[in-house]
């Protein structure tokens, strides 16, 4: 037992590090081809902070484990939307940029009702993962076209943010490569302890590998993500804070699904409780970033404070269910049928009122 807790607590330290390493690296790196700061946001940080998860994804799909592959995607995009978002918006309201409004947020909600349709057979196969991570490779395209029409104001905010000059050297682009080789080679590492430690641990305590992936897997391969957020908050860095947790949600299903998919030998098996519960809540949480979004641009504090509380929601389910508390059914029942309801129609009061002034 001790032993596959200190697997799961090195593994975890692992990714943390080969993610920072990796987005340091990646980061400066990109700097140099000119790439502004929400798209770096949405692209480079985004995807480098994801990189725990699909390295887990994979590790655990080739191992058989696709359970936790599945409920580390789902898990990790509801973490980010509702812990990492909302406890940034507590520290500094964010401004939304509007591109986020009119193509991003937009697309992780098509996405991710297309992974649900996908998951309805109980597998998402591998004709469907390779178009998962073909759109990832047009998007990621259609980011940096759009990057290249930044104007100069926003390329010199991103030149102070990174602190790069013109006067770079090769020999720093080749420090960020080596930055960028130690962090997948951490990643690989750490992915390897924790999905060992975990399913020990799991069999262990009698909890299913779906359980897992949602909670432990998903929330300790999104500790990239939290400290690129919540630090780029502090520092009011709101279009990296933002594009990073919705380039990461985008990244989770198209890239880490996706190519696990593709990958795997016969794609990946989608559980019946995924489907009933894990993937409505995860289309759910996307669907609110919309009108929160386009309320002001900006997410409040108080929004912020209710995503948190509806995590703390969420994962007190999960618990209930693992044990087997005859409450869960019902404590469910409330979350989907009346608060979640509830939440959205106080949205949209919000949308509807903001409209009105805005007219």
């Amino acid at each position: 037992m001790l032993t596959s807790l200190g697997l799961v607590l090195i593994g975890l330290v692992a990714l943390v590090v080969g993610g920072e390493l990796l987005v340091r690296g990646a980061s400066r790196l990109a700097a140099l081809a000119r790439i502004s700061p929400l798209v770096i946001g949405l692209t480079v940080v985004a995807f480098g902070t994801s990189a725990p998860e699909l390295a887990v994804s994979l590790r655990a799909g080739f191992a058989g484990q696709t359970d936790i592959a599945v409920g580390n995607v789902i898990g990790s995009n509801i973490f980010n939307v509702l812990f990492i978002l909302g406890i940034s918006a507590v520290v500094c309201p964010l401004i939304v940029s509007s591109q986020l409004i009119r193509l991003d947020v937009p697309l992780m909600i098509v996405v991710s009702f297309l992974t649900l349709l996908f998951g309805l057979d109980g597998r998402i196969g591998r004709g469907e993962g390779i178009l998962l991570f073909g759109v990832l490779i047009a998007y990621t395209g259609w980011l940096i076209v759009q990057s290249r029409k930044e104007i100069a104001l926003v390329q010199e905010e991103f030149e102070h943010e990174f602190a790069l000059h013109n006067g770079s050297s090769k020999a720093a682009a080749l420090l960020q490569i080596v930055l960028i080789a130690a962090g997948l080679v951490l990643l690989g590492i750490g992915s390897q302890w924790l999905v060992q430690g975990a399913v020990t641990i799991a069999r262990l305590w009698g909890m299913s590998e779906l359980l897992i992936g949602l909670t432990i897997v998903a929330a300790g391969t999104s500790l990239p993500e939290v400290a690129a957020s919540v630090m780029a908050s502090i520092k009011r860095e709101r279009d990296i804070a933002v594009g990073n947790v919705v380039g990461s949600n985008i990244f989770n299903l198209l890239s880490v699904l996706g190519l696990t998919a593709a990958i795997v030998p016969g794609g990946v098996k989608v559980a019946r409780d995924a489907l009933v519960f894990d993937f409505p809540v995860m289309i759910a949480v996307a669907v609110a970033c919309l009108p929160i979004f386009i309320t002001g641009h900006r997410i409040d504090r108080w929004e912020g404070g209710l995503f948190f509380a509806y995590y703390i929601a969420y994962t007190t389910y999960l618990v209930l269910a693992a044990i087997s508390a005859s409450i869960a059914p019902t404590f469910g029942a409330v979350m989907l049928g009346f608060v979640v309801p509830l939440t959205v129609l106080t949205l949209l009061i919000s949308l509807w009122r903001h409209r009105k002034i805005a007219a």
